[in-house]
């Protein structure tokens, strides 16, 4: 069996939030695979050429020359502690998501959660002043924008919800999206602003559709519409079944009727004459079917 199909066989058979993992952890295995190639053959500026074309740069120049980089920066992962945490709280906060939202839910507030974060970070770099120097050479990526984003949004949609951390005991998980949301925060003046602000944006995104579907108003409706849209041109079209059906007895008026009966009629007044001038020996094969056929109606 051809390993692709294999693949794409048991990846259909995944749950969604398993989907996303698999999406993200196999993103990071081939770029991971693709260094090792690299290195060996002293050609790493190919590798972080690749980095650089899938990365969301923070000058809008750049992302119009790369507009597919707003998304696939969401995939996007380099370090194996960055996507080990990730993964691990897309899991956890996944997990709840799913217990009270369905899986398109998770999809749309994960894409949109990381754009937003994308969002966050491109006008921060381009507006406030203490990034204007690097704006050039700045890009973003990771999951951390679109999983805070699920994390907020279940954390506000079942506020009350409560789980069990080490060292603290049963705690709300409100505070822990809170919590988290306060270190990006503090955490501006880091080395890595544009991945904190980013995270800013996905949170934020997060908490206005769990506010917003409390009051039963899906903020992710027109884009599930969308992706509807966008998935429907690739699914595979079954193939047209053509039908023979062999054609009914056409209904005979009665114009045609009448026409076909007297045909009939001398056709076997010129046999009745035929017999009278030289007998029934002097009919034909043909004829005599003819005869024998009338006489039997």
């Amino acid at each position: 069996m051809n390993p692709l199909d294999d693949f794409r066989r048991n990846f259909s058979k995944q749950s969604t939030l398993a989907q996303l993992i698999t999406i993200n952890v196999g993103v990071f295995f081939v770029l991971k695979m693709l260094g090792v190639f690299f290195f060996l053959f002293k050609q790493e500026n190919i590798e972080q050429l690749i980095l650089g074309y899938l990365a969301l740069p923070a000058d809008p120049g750049m992302i119009l020359k790369r507009p597919w980089t707003i998304i696939s920066y969401m995939f996007l992962h380099y370090d194996f502690l960055h996507i080990l945490f990730n993964m691990l709280w897309l899991y956890w906060f996944g997990k709840i998501f799913l217990e009270y939202l369905n899986p398109k839910k998770l999809i749309s507030v994960y894409l949109i959660g990381g754009l937003a974060g994308g969002l966050f970070y491109v006008l921060a770099f381009n507006l406030f002043p203490a990034f204007q120097e690097s704006v050039s050479s700045s890009v973003a990526l990771g999951a951390s924008a679109a999983v805070l984003a699920i994390v907020m949004a279940i954390s506000f949609y079942v506020p009350g919800y409560t789980i069990n951390l080490m060292f603290f005991g049963p705690i709300k998980i409100k505070y822990v999206a809170l919590v988290t949301v306060a270190i990006d925060l503090m955490s501006i003046r880091s080395g890595n602003a544009g991945g904190h602000i980013a995270h800013l944006g996905g949170a934020f995104f997060g908490f206005l559709y769990a506010t917003q579907l409390r009051q039963g108003k899906d903020l992710s409706k027109g884009f599930n519409q969308l992706m509807d849209s966008i998935f429907s041109l690739f699914k595979r079209r079954p193939k047209m079944k053509v039908k023979y059906s062999a054609p009914k007895d056409r209904v005979e008026t009665d114009m045609d009727y009448n026409a076909r009966k007297a045909a009939e009629q001398r056709t076997i007044d010129q046999i009745l004459e035929k017999i009278s001038r030289s007998g029934y020996e002097g009919l034909s094969r043909e004829e005599k079917e003819i005869l024998f056929k009338s006489s039997k109606k």
